[in-house]
């Protein structure tokens, strides 16, 4: 097994309410058996204490290297244990001449529709961006201060057909939440991922509730969704945050038995990071897969996109 630092760039600025990016800096895992190569990435996520080094590290002490089953006690959720447990499907899948989803009992998975983000900038500059991409049928907004309004309704004025996602990025507090939630209903917007700080979800209690809230960072596993019940209506499911598409399958279960609905969604990364998360976001309510939409190069075979959606990646990418 090896790990491979690489870095990929963006076709233009990055910027959520935490800071802003020009590359997507990922971590590729290989792992070789039997004369065949599974691949797995990840994006090391900041907000949740990881770096490039301390990923690469706890990958480098896995020896020998697991099986899925044993990784999931080896690593806590995160982003080193997605990379190897993706690698490791996408290895079973090479080497079994079967594809991934015939592995997870899955049926054969087909396009989804996926949201375009839309990062955060000033009004008109958030209004040029929503004009050129107001053909697409979904957009996701990153917010997350005090002043949002002027921005949401630039948005608006930009695509007034599409439908309209907000991603707070645990922005706001209690009280900003309040004051817009009405608006957020009068400017059509379909769900808010994330208005608070994780960890402060109980501030949420007795909060109207006009647009279906999403936890995102507040949602990792499945021993976090008892905590979110009667807050949140959806959940975000990330490859990063389970720790791999074994959890996020797991989770997926749960959640839909809790009442959960769900949203699969995406790091900034490439077609490699977003392949599994295609089988995780069959059926799913809202889909926001475009991490390849936001970069100016991306891995061979990549993930084909079009006006039904993100398709299923070939074999030769993954799984």
């Amino acid at each position: 097994m090896t790990v491979t630092a690489e870095s990929f760039r963006l076709s233009e600025t990055f910027t959520i309410s935490r800071g802003s990016r020009d590359r997507a800096e990922v971590l590729c895992v290989r792992i070789a058996a039997d004369g065949f190569e599974g691949r797995g990435e990840c994006v090391p996520y900041a907000r949740n204490g990881e770096s490039l080094a301390s990923v690469t590290a706890q990958i480098a002490a896995l020896d020998p290297v697991p099986d899925r089953r044993s990784l999931q006690e080896m690593l806590s959720p995160g982003a080193a244990r997605n990379a190897v447990d993706c690698a490791l499907w996408d290895l079973e899948a090479k080497r079994t001449g079967r594809r991934a989803w015939e592995l997870a009992g899955l049926e054969a998975p087909g396009p989804v529709q996926t949201a375009f983000t839309l990062s955060l900038a000033a009004p008109d500059a958030m209004e040029a961006a929503a004009r050129r991409h107001a053909h697409r049928p979904l957009l996701k907004v990153k917010l997350g201060t005090p002043d949002d309004m002027p921005r949401l309704e630039a948005v608006r004025r930009g695509a007034p057909r599409a439908r309209i996602i907000v991603d707070a990025n645990e922005g706001w507090s209690a009280g900003i939440y309040a004051d817009l939630a009405p608006h957020l209903a009068r400017l059509g917007v379909a769900l808010v991922e994330q208005p608070l700080p994780a960890g402060q979800d109980a501030e949420l209690d007795g909060l109207a509730r006009p647009v279906p809230l999403c936890a995102d960072e507040s949602c990792h596993t499945r021993a976090g969704l008892a905590e979110l019940s009667g807050r949140y209506d959806m959940v975000n499911i990330k490859l990063d945050k389970t720790g791999g598409l074994t959890e996020a399958l797991a989770l997926r279960v749960e959640a839909r038995a809790a009442g959960f609905g769900i949203m699969v969604g995406c790091m900034v990364g490439t077609s490699l990071a977003m392949a599994p998360a295609t089988l995780l976001a069959q059926g799913a309510e809202l889909t926001d897969l475009d991490g390849p939409l936001l970069l100016a190069e991306d891995r061979n075979r990549p993930l084909h996109y079009d006006q039904a959606g993100v398709h299923p990646p070939e074999a030769e990418l993954w799984g």
